[in-house]
């Protein structure tokens, strides 16, 4: 962890100012927010989470409609930061299950095994394919690198332009719906970095010895009834050791007098914060400033991008339709990006066993009119697409629930990294406001990392320490091969290329 300072801060020593009358206030009941919230409870200070809707979780809640539970993105719980997993646990015990992995890649009428297994490629490539990926690999190896500005640069460089234009191309278009001319190559490199060709082939024909490769891993862990489960868990032991998590309560204005954070107002009522930690996104956060926030900050701000997406969580009379935990779509004739098994994510996600829970996810931008199509109509398309894939006859669909995310993804466009310095040289004036998790630093963090930024934040204003919050996951130890990143599409998803968005 980067340290700026060995002088701890006087407004942070010890929380010496955190009272009841001046609680540490977390804005946001995801995996951040809490996170802070638990942990500054535990030792015993007084929190307040503010969480605008009526559930926590955020994108990681649990949806339950008709007694069966939904995971929105998917999202397993590995990590290589030690203590997010001792927290985990220390959570969650033995509601913790070891759940096998499963998943595979639709590609031109297909299903290839993923992570890639050596003779099922050969059989379903084939010879002519194999040979145009290998070519195209070794002359992307040995050519000149020129700019790597944008994804399709990076990846182009590393696997050869025909891999990128089949395996990534088109599906990292339909997940951010944008060009990957527009996409920055930091992105690439962030949830891609230690999977290199010669890694996916070494673990194709020799496996993924000690899950060197997170993207790759062949287990994780999960809770019984779904990701919420955590962070229900988690509230109830914030309630517990006295802090206070309030749901229903939309933070509308932080106010702010000289250098700090004078109150936060929320859900009709004003709070007088010690410190603020906001996992809100960029955007939200200087739109509410009181004072409004400098015009070149504001403008940054209104510039920052994010996608959204929805899923369409279909209930259909089959025992089990298919092993995988989840698939990726890799074929443009269908608007489905990645399709979720719940009942093999957990066997406690389906209330009988004679039942399929299926989550049909699209990616979309809030207003556009995919978002905004008829939940009925949705319904129908989800039924069409999966039995045009092979995966279940419409006729035994039985029902259907739509969920919309609102900024599932922050987007890695060609502004984004000047806007954020932009946004965040207006925030360093502002000690006792910290930004956390992944909207609230406008960085694709899985829920580990999103955890780390809060646990960084608690030391920061517990004991005066400075670590750097934004250089979470931008460390050297997350750039290490054998501590590799998600595959781009995995939040398994808690992300969208490859594999996508959790941990």
């Amino acid at each position: 962890m980067t340290e700026a300072s060995p002088t701890p801060s006087a407004d942070a020593v010890g929380g010496a100012d955190i009272t009841p009358e001046r609680p540490v206030v977390a804005l946001g009941g995801g995996p951040a927010g809490l996170t802070a919230g638990y942990l500054l409870a535990k030792q015993g200070k007084p929190v307040i989470v503010l969480e605008s809707t009526d559930q926590v979780g955020g994108i990681a809640r649990t949806d339950v409609r008709e007694g069966y539970r939904f995971d929105l993105g998917g999202h397993r719980f590995f990590t290589k930061a030690k203590e997010v997993d001792e927290l985990w646990h220390e959570i969650l015990g033995d509601e913790f299950l070891k759940r096998p992995r499963q998943s595979r890649i639709y590609w031109n009428h297909k299903f290839l095994e993923y992570p890639l297994q050596g003779m099922d490629v050969i059989r379903k490539l084939g010879p002519v394919d194999l040979t145009k990926a290998l070519v195209s690999y070794l002359w992307a190896a040995v050519r000149p690198k020129g700019r790597e500005d944008t994804f399709e640069e990076w990846v182009s460089n590393r696997f050869g332009r025909w891999l990128f234009n089949q395996f990534f191309k088109s599906y990292t278009e339909k997940v951010w719906g944008v060009s990957t001319s527009e996409i920055r190559s930091e992105w690439a490199a962030q949830r891609i970095k230690g999977l290199s060709f010669f890694a996916a082939a070494k673990h194709a024909f020799l496996g993924n010895r000690g899950n060197q490769i997170k993207s790759l891993i062949s287990e994780f862990n999960y809770p019984r009834y779904g990701p919420g489960q955590m962070w229900e868990r988690m509230t109830e032991q914030i309630r517990a050791h006295g802090g206070e998590v309030r749901l229903n309560a939309p933070v509308t204005r932080i106010r702010t007098e000289g250098n700090r954070v004078v109150e936060v107002v929320a859900g009709g009522e004003t709070i007088s914060p010690s410190h603020v930690i906001s996992s809100l996104p960029l955007r939200t956060t200087v739109g509410i400033a009181e004072p409004d926030a400098p015009g070149d900050v504001r403008d940054a701000a209104r510039g920052l991008r994010y996608r959204d997406f929805l899923t369409v969580l279909l209930v259909i009379q089959d025992e089990d339709l298919f092993p995988d935990n989840w698939i990726y779509i890799h074929d443009p004739s269908v608007k489905v990006g990645r399709i979720q098994n719940f009942r093999s994510w957990s066997p406690w996600m389906v209330p009988n066993k004679t039942d399929a829970s299926i989550g049909m996810e699209y990616f979309c931008f809030e207003g556009d009119e995919f978002w905004s199509m008829p939940d009925d109509d949705l319904v129908a398309m989800a039924t069409r697409e999966i039995q045009q894939l092979g995966l279940a006859r419409a006729e035994k669909v039985k029902m259907g629930f739509v969920v919309r995310v609102h900024k599932a993804y922050p987007m890695y466009d060609a502004e984004y990294s000047n806007r954020v310095a932009t946004i965040r040289g207006w925030l360093d004036g502002i000690p006792n406001l910290i930004q956390v998790g992944r909207n609230g630093l406008h960085r694709y963090n899985n829920s580990d990392h999103s955890m780390l930024t809060a646990m960084r934040a608690v030391d920061n204003i517990l004991t005066g320490s400075n670590h750097d919050i934004w250089a979470v996951n931008a460390e050297s130890v997350y750039h290490e091969e054998d501590v590799a990143d998600e595959h781009p599409y995995a939040d398994a998803p808690e992300t969208p290329a490859m594999e996508q968005p959790l941990a």
